[in-house]
């Protein structure tokens, strides 16, 4: 009997292994067929896919993989390639949903991982499940919801990772470091485009009306041959780090000395069209030490006068860049953002983006009018069915008119919901936290979400940009991991 049983075994070991050696084969008969077709998105996809699998079973990884990815190599990828081959960054966010299906799965098989969860991430949840939920209910077509998802919740998964997957204090240092190793990459990034695409766009200006040369400054996080760049997203993931290392100089956590060796990093913030730093840098240092204006008002001072100095140094390199008095940029910038002069190309600016959505909603859809009319329905660049009767109008050009038309009121009353609640976790911990750590964090983190807030009515990144979301959904995550990890720490002290 014992025989037959270790007979039997052995004879199911070697069809497994037959089994898995004809899997084999087959996968890479196939891997071999779609390199020989050459269709970049397709190969790409395949690597990603080869990826997931590997880390199925360490899916912690996958955050190094999608932040250096993303921050590195997705907004560069432009300069050099078009059409497929720049849609093979595809297989980034193919890993970024990857990783919040691993994070949902995590959650819905162990339900102590939700102990502890902070509100804002659950209000995300809701915020992922409505869009989904109420775009599948409007159905325009498959492909626009699909790509619509996939712009909007491309990397959110960062956040469920950091709130859910069992990530210690070294995985998250490391984390850390390498957003600091991207931030110092921009300047020799932005060095680059300055010096060899600048006088590139300069001589095909003529070519491409409204095309800007110096937008192409934009370090890693988008620029293209001859359009826009994300300069401003840039500027903002700079503004970002600045005040996390302030945060933690103030709570004395790093030196002075290490303090000043980071400032270097902030040079792309003197090359190309930043003027958005002049609103980030203020917002960030008075958040960052309203608490100081009166229990140490020297020192606050000091903060805020150091603060507007950068601003006015940016500020003048900005205007000698453009060779343009301040007055006359002050001029057009109130043109274009609040007067009825649009905004580039687009018929509308920041402002008659949002009136032009009231302006429009009538009895005769209410439904779309509150709820809106499902995700990619406003985007002009891939024509969705709102969009196209109103090419040229620009409806997408801020989130806030983005998510108006396609998530309706409802969809931007829970994204905004999502930001007061990690203004008021980071509160909490900057104020009760057992370590200073924690503290510094979270009142940094504190410091930067009026910035992404400001984003709402500034740009569409937030639900585009895969950089800026990897920054916005970074410091979100970041934000949950503090939590959990700050009420261990308060736990385990008792």
């Amino acid at each position: 009997m014992q025989n037959e049983i270790e007979l039997c075994s052995g004879m199911s070991s070697r069809v497994s292994t037959h089994v898995m050696n004809l899997i084999c084969i087959l996968f890479a008969c196939l891997a071999g067929l779609i390199v020989g077709i050459g269709n970049y998105v397709t190969i790409f996809i395949l690597l990603a896919g080869i990826v997931c699998v590997g880390q199925l079973f360490k899916p912690v990884s996958l955050i190094y993989v999608i932040s250096s990815l993303g921050l590195l190599v997705v907004g560069v990828t432009p300069l050099w390639a078009d059409g497929g081959a720049a849609k093979s960054v595809w297989a980034v966010s193919l890993l970024g949903l990857v990783l919040m299906l691993l994070s949902l799965a995590k959650l819905s098989l162990d339900k102590e991982v939700a102990r502890g969860t902070p509100p804002f991430v659950w209000i995300l949840l809701v915020f992922v499940v409505y869009a989904a939920l109420h775009s599948i209910i409007q159905w325009s077509s498959a492909s626009e919801i699909f790509s619509g998802f996939k712009r909007y919740f491309q990397v959110t998964g960062l956040v469920f990772a950091m709130a859910w997957l069992a990530i210690d204090s070294i995985t998250v240092s490391r984390w850390r470091i390498l957003i600091v190793a991207v931030a110092f990459l921009q300047l020799p990034w932005a060095l680059y485009q300055l010096i060899e695409w600048v006088p590139v766009r300069e001589g095909v200006r003529y070519f491409y009306p409204g095309m800007i040369p110096i937008d192409v400054v934009a370090g890693t996080f988008g620029s293209s041959k001859f359009s826009g760049g994300a300069n401003a997203e840039m500027a903002t993931f700079l503004v970002v780090v600045l005040a996390f290392f302030l945060s933690r100089l103030r709570e004395k956590l790093i030196s002075v000395k290490r303090f000043v060796l980071f400032l270097p990093a902030l040079a792309p913030l003197f090359l190309g069209e930043t003027k958005v730093v002049v609103v980030l840098l203020p917002l960030m240092f008075i958040v960052l030490y309203r608490s100081e204006l009166f229990r140490r008002p020297m020192f606050a001072l000091g903060a805020l006068i150091v603060g507007a100095a950068l601003t006015a140094s940016v500020t003048y390199a900005y205007l000698n860049l453009l060779g343009k008095t301040l007055e006359e940029q002050i001029n057009d910038t109130v043109e274009y953002n609040f007067q009825e002069r649009g905004y580039g190309a687009n018929l509308l600016n920041r402002t008659t983006a949002l009136t032009f959505w009231v302006n429009s909603q009538g009895s005769d859809d209410p439904i779309g009018g509150v709820f809106g009319h499902g995700l990619g329905a406003a985007h002009s660049a891939t024509g969705g069915y709102i969009a196209r009767p109103l090419a040229g109008y620009g409806i997408d050009l801020t989130a806030a008119s983005t998510l108006l038309w396609e998530q309706g009121p409802v969809g931007l009353a829970l994204f905004i919901a999502i930001l007061i609640a990690a203004w008021r976790e980071a509160g909490r911990l900057a104020r009760a936290a057992c370590s200073s750590k924690v503290r510094a964090d979270a009142a940094a983190i504190q410091a930067v979400i009026p910035i992404f807030a400001f984003y709402l009515v500034y740009r569409v990144a937030y639900l585009e940009s895969m950089p800026f979301q990897i920054v916005y959904y970074g410091v979100l995550g970041y934000l949950a991991w503090l939590s959990k990890a700050a009420n261990d720490a308060c736990d385990d002290s008792k």
